[in-house]
């Protein structure tokens, strides 16, 4: 079976409709949840985008627990918690999986990556023989660097291929040069047998070539390109009309 049709490590996840005791408990009663049946990911690079409180945070949050990560983020190895705030969804999801299993993982959170920072340097000075955990993350204390140095050495050094990589609004701290960046370090872990599924608001970063986005919205779940994304026409909007949608933005202003 070619690689496309079979998916890479995570081929798809299902909901387990019948096993949720209700729909109008959270997160069931958010109608991409609601609406949910099966959603199948591809091989390279699967968005999930959408309007804040739609969902797609405590989707991909869910997939990443069944798959055995911190619901804060790290890599499967990583079990601190520093408050638990995470849904019952992944209790109700069930994971189809390729033959193939990923060598490397992580789960990245743009909210939680300062406590994964704080726990890598904790362990770090509890640890006294071995390389330190902090040298995969460039040698330098992520706490020692600017929001967005810390970010981009994970994505630089820790990423090391073959690997299913979950990334939550990773463009935080991240100016535009640093997301096509981003964009760049992505394609070559591609090229190195590794699967992507990120959850976004950056246009910038749903411009991977041959990717599946799926947008969340109010109605449920639909799959989208970049073109009919809402974060595109708004942006393209804004840069080629700046004025006048200034002038409009700041009337209805006035007018409250």
């Amino acid at each position: 079976m070619r690689q496309s049709q079979q998916g890479l490590y995570l081929r798809g996840v299902k909901l387990l409709r019948e096993s949720i005791p209700s729909f109008d408990a959270y997160p069931f009663h958010l109608n991409a949840i609601r609406t949910l049946d099966e959603l199948e990911f591809h091989p390279k690079v699967t968005y999930i985008v959408g309007e804040n409180g739609m969902g797609k945070s405590t989707l991909l949050e869910a997939i990443a627990i069944g798959l055995g990560f911190n619901p804060e983020g790290g890599t499967i190895n990583f079990n601190f918690s520093t408050e638990s705030t995470h849904s019952e969804l992944h209790r109700y999801l069930r994971l189809i999986r390729s033959v193939n299993k990923p060598r490397d993982g992580f789960f990245f959170r743009a909210e939680s990556y300062y406590n994964v920072a704080t726990n890598i340097d904790q362990m770090d000075r509890e640890t006294r023989r071995g390389p330190r955990l902090v040298d995969s993350y460039g040698g330098k204390s992520l706490h020692q660097q600017s929001h967005g140095e810390s970010f981009f050495a994970a994505f630089l050094h820790r990423f090391s291929g073959n690997g299913l990589y979950m990334m939550d609004e990773p463009e935080a701290a991240l100016s535009p040069f640093r997301q096509m960046a981003m964009l760049s370090r992505i394609n070559q872990l591609v090229g190195q047998n590794s699967q992507f599924i990120i959850a976004t608001h950056s246009p910038i970063l749903m411009a991977y070539p041959d990717a599946v986005i799926y947008n969340l919205t109010s109605e449920g779940i639909e799959r989208t390109t970049l073109e009919e994304t809402d974060h595109f026409i708004l942006m393209k909007q804004f840069i080629n009309n700046r004025e006048r949608m200034l002038n409009e933005l700041f009337l209805e202003e006035d007018e409250h």
